[in-house]
């Protein structure tokens, strides 16, 4: 064990810096520190030793150069175990650091505001910072270095029971941190500038794309058993994301189960009323609003309890204990709600096997999707356009009524997480046939007529939601045939006018969005 005895402090972000200073007091250890920082330790009642001080070297060029000093690196840097390095820096009159605690400008904030200028954004990448947090990982043999406030309390634990020392192992966790810090710092930066154009602007996808990801678990095997599979979180993920949930009851996730449990989620949580959707194999198989969520269940279950089995139950509602026993009774895989009262908790106890998640239910969405191909990756925006009923254009005689209107809104809603070629038939808030992943339009159309026929669902007086447009009116003949008597589309068809007049001909009310849904 290598006790600390001296600290070189340097932050942008002082949360819990206050805490730290007063447990290093404990054990004696002589602080070292810069500008801003050394004003707040000192104000905080800690004894400070400025770093210009120290090396005799004031701070220059605004604070530019401070701690790009060989007094402070060679501290750093010295290898513990080698007495050529000790000797030499004890000629020089040097002491070892044995704590390296810092956190760089915050770039990623500065260029996250939209008015951030260029020369806001080069002023806020930090040179010093990087330099004294690679130098301490590298040597964690003999110094150990902290990026993040919340690791403190757990650093200081760990000295009072260790007598002012860390152990090895501790050491290099920090270090294995400090270098994912340092890296995801860099891309942040690497990112932004190849995004900046010659005019000063920012394009939506720089040239140089880097991502950083956060493994949570490794996971039993992918898709098949045959695949190695583990499941990460984004760096800087978005709230109320799925990577974001916690998982209070049941077996370990796998890879299909996040999966879907992310589509159910993703849908559900776009309902502004009570809602439940139910997905198999990242497609909603049923979905559906309630004056509460047992009730939004049972209206969901009932558009196809065959292909509910096993399934991905999602809920943008707390759970109580009646919906929970509700749920319960088939076999379902995960139930994912904002919440699940204790109630729920006891009833979902009964099936321990039953994996339950709570997220926070905010509707927030990915800065990106990806798409990885042989050798590359495909990037977009995400698929967040809002629609309204005043976005909607009526292009057939028979008009939309209000009710209608509200009814296309939640078909289309659904639609956008089905598997294309979708179709979806719904009325009075919940679905009756979903037809998902067909190669041709007319086939889903079919298909979601087939599956409210097997669960005995009456079409007579639906509304059908098809994610893009009819390519020709045979689709069209089909869902009227069924008992639809509207229709929600994008149009944009070379035949648009044939789907038209097939619809005034079966007497359909007939809705375009301007706006598709492919989902691949």
């Amino acid at each position: 064990m290598i006790p600390i005895r001296t600290a070189l402090i340097s932050v942008s972000d002082k949360a819990r810096l206050g805490e730290l200073a007063r447990g290093l007091a404990r054990f004696k250890i002589k602080i070292l520190s810069t500008g801003g920082t050394a004003k707040f330790l000192g104000a905080e009642g800690a004894a400070v030793t400025e770093v210009a001080d120290y090396t005799g070297f004031p701070e220059m060029l605004d604070g530019r150069v401070k701690t790009l000093h060989p007094k402070l690196h060679a501290g750093i840097l010295a290898r513990r175990d080698s007495p050529e390095h000790l000797a030499a820096i004890r000629a020089a009159g040097i002491e070892p650091i044995d704590l390296v605690v810092v956190n760089l400008y915050p770039f990623a904030q500065t260029v996250a505001k939209p008015d951030c200028t260029l020369a806001e954004a080069i002023e806020n990448i930090d040179i010093g910072g990087p330099s004294m947090l690679r130098a301490a990982a590298k040597n964690y043999t003999g110094v150990a270095v902290v990026t993040d406030p919340s690791d403190y309390p757990a650093l200081l634990a760990e000295m009072e029971m260790r007598g002012g020392a860390l152990s090895q192992s501790t050491r290099f966790a920090l270090a294995r941190k400090a270098f994912a810090h340092s890296a995801a710092y860099d891309a942040a930066i690497g990112n932004y500038l190849t995004a900046l154009g010659p005019d000063g602007q920012l394009a939506s996808f720089p040239e140089r794309l880097t991502l950083q990801f956060e493994k949570l678990q490794d996971l039993r095997y992918g898709e098949n058993p045959h695949q190695s599979a583990a499941f990460y979180r984004d760096a800087r993920p978005v709230a109320g994301g799925l990577a974001l949930g916690v998982q209070i009851q049941g077996k370990e996730l796998s890879f299909n189960n996040i999966a879907d449990a992310d589509a159910a989620w993703e849908c559900v949580k776009t309902f502004a009323e009570p809602a439940c959707v139910i997905v198999k194999h990242a497609n909603p198989c049923g979905a559906a609003v309630g004056p509460s969520p047992r009730e939004a269940y049972e209206r969901a279950f009932a558009t196809d309890p065959t292909s509910a089995f096993g399934g991905v139950v999602a809920f943008n509602r707390a759970l109580g204990a009646d919906t929970a026993e509700a749920v319960c009774k088939p076999f379902v895989e995960v139930v994912i709600a904002p919440e699940v009262d204790p109630g729920a908790r006891n009833a979902f106890g009964a099936k321990p096997n039953v994996r339950v998640l709570t997220v926070k239910s905010e509707r927030t969405a990915n800065a990106y999707d990806f798409k990885r191909i042989g050798g590359g990756l495909l990037v977009q925006s995400p698929d967040d356009r809002a629609l309204d009923a005043a976005a909607l254009r009526s292009v057939t005689r028979a008009k939309a009524t209000p009710e209608l209107v509200g009814e296309l809104l939640f078909a289309w809603r659904v639609a956008k997480y089905v598997k294309s070629n979708a179709i979806v038939f719904s009325k009075d808030g919940r679905t009756l046939g979903i037809g998902a992943g067909q190669m041709s339009r007319v086939d889903a159309a079919r298909v979601a007529e087939f599956k409210a026929k097997e669960a005995r669902l009456s079409l007579a007086g639906s509304v059908v939601a098809s994610d893009a447009f009819f390519p020709f009116r045979d689709g069209i003949d089909v869902v009227a045939r069924a008992g639809a008597k509207a229709v929600i589309q994008p149009g944009g068809s070379l035949r648009d006018d044939e789907v038209i007049a097939a619809a005034d001909e079966h007497g359909l009310a007939m809705v375009f969005t301007g706006v598709r849904h492919f989902r691949h």
